[in-house]
């Protein structure tokens, strides 16, 4: 059927893009952060917009067979109202909770600017360039922004980088304004 060509050819686009291009771009700088959930993030994504694509497909096949567009209009605008809930709304709110999930993170040390690949609407990578600066955390936890860049936000797992002094820098932590985990061992044996 529709679904499974628009699936197979999908997974075909997606196997040539991951095996072409590795994750180095030297153009972003050294890779720090590498989200676990990109794949998932995808293909939920994918799975949303596929079905509201097939629905928008059936939707005048259901109503001539159901005979519906003879029924009243109180039935119509419902019959409407939840097609368009699944079709329209489902999508859209996924992707306004996913779209500040970083799936990768590059840093460029000699300039202090990152580099975070997102999933845009169309479901290609978009690049977001901002500076250690341009970093600010929300006041109160916030279930999907780990970090505002700019006016964007963001949304990262602190325990997948493999080196915890970069979240620290990232999050602005190793500023002198903060207390430096070091800097209190060496009070400890300087008494």
């Amino acid at each position: 059927g529709f679904i499974f060509q628009v699936a197979s050819f999908q997974g075909v686009a997606v196997r040539s893009v991951s095996t072409s291009s590795p994750h180095d771009h030297p153009e972003h700088g050294r890779l720090v952060y590498k989200g676990n959930l990109a794949k998932t993030v995808l293909g939920v994504k994918f799975f949303s917009y596929s079905t509201s694509i097939f629905n928008l497909f059936m939707m005048p096949y259901i109503m001539l067979k159901s005979g519906i567009g003879v029924e009243s209009l109180l039935v119509q605008a419902a019959f409407y109202g939840l097609i368009g809930i699944f079709t329209f709304v489902t999508p859209v709110t996924l992707h306004l909770l996913t779209k500040g999930y970083v799936i990768r993170l590059y840093y460029k040390d000699e300039v202090d600017t990152y580099t975070a690949i997102t999933y845009n609407a169309i479901l290609a990578e978009k690049a977001t360039v901002f500076h250690q600066k341009d970093v600010k955390i929300p006041d109160i936890t916030k279930m999907f922004t780990t970090f505002y860049a700019k006016t964007k936000s963001m949304l990262v797992n602190p325990t997948l980088f493999p080196n915890p002094q970069d979240y620290n820098h990232l999050m602005g932590y190793d500023k002198s304004s903060f207390f430096k985990f070091e800097d209190l061992e060496g009070v400890k044996e300087a008494d």
